[in-house]
């Protein structure tokens, strides 16, 4: 399905029935990412899964994508399918977006799970590597994809999901240089969000890898201590959906019926 937002397509898909449960991917992902998991979750619920701008068939809005901004996509996606309370599943960069939506409204929110994402803003040595990573792009950025999603794997899984890794790199290689730097700018500059952990009245859990090369395990940790979020870890890195994907399935699914 497609939504124009400010002149801008946004694709999204929407199938089962039940209460809405809603799958936002991470940076060089799509839709595509949840093709195992959205049909289990649709036998008993509504699963919305939106492309992000710059993203999959999802268009660009400018030169910085907004955390913001995503969130407000998807607040128009919810109003279009008039779905008022829904639970939110956020993957990486999907994960900063569905807190930034959280912040603006909380009472539409039953749930929010954090999959290998954090609340915390970029340090300045992130933010650092960010520029970096965007003049990597710029000189290359079909070399900076191939590595840069091989690299998101535990080192041992790298050989185990060789087919579903060549599969993410092509999808990812679909992603325009734009959508890329937008959303590397976007998140370079996204806000520390990590009252909202504390502070908002909906369930709240956080999915971590042991080996995520991405985000600090003991970080993670520190995050939500003293919170009400349930922490998930499995023993492995950043693409839980893929690398853990059984017992995701399962947590999710006890996340969202409790």
């Amino acid at each position: 399905m497609i939504l124009d937002f400010k002149g801008t397509n946004i694709h999204y898909t929407d199938s089962g029935k039940g209460h809405a449960v809603v799958l936002l991917h991470g940076f060089l992902e799509s839709t595509k990412i949840w093709k195992r998991l959205a049909p289990e979750l649709s036998k008993k619920h509504r699963v919305i899964c939106i492309d992000l701008l710059g993203h999959g068939q999802t268009g660009c809005l400018g030169y910085v994508h907004t955390m913001e901004q995503m969130a407000e996509v998807v607040e128009a996606v919810l109003k279009q399918l008039r779905i008022r309370r829904s639970t939110f599943i956020g993957h990486s960069m999907g994960g900063y977006v569905a807190l930034a939506f959280a912040e603006n409204n909380p009472d539409n929110l039953k749930g929010l799970c954090l999959l290998n994402s954090t609340a915390s803003s970029d340090s300045t040595e992130k933010q650092i590597n960010r520029d970096r990573t965007i003049a990597a792009v710029k000189k290359s950025h079909e070399t900076f994809i191939r590595i840069a999603i091989t690299n998101l794997f535990r080192p041992k899984n790298r050989k185990l999901f060789k087919d579903e890794i060549k599969e993410l790199i092509n999808e990812a290689k679909q992603t325009p240089l734009q959508g890329i730097v937008a959303a590397l700018e976007g998140m370079k500059i996204r806000d520390n969000r990590e009252a909202l952990l504390h502070f908002t009245p909906f369930k709240k859990m956080m999915i971590a890898g042991k080996k995520d090369p991405v985000l600090n395990y003991d970080a993670l940790l520190e995050e939500v201590e003293n919170s009400q979020v349930k922490f998930v870890e499995f023993p492995d890195g950043h693409m839980s959906f893929i690398e853990n994907e059984g017992e995701l399935l399962h947590r999710i699914m006890h996340f969202i019926e409790k």
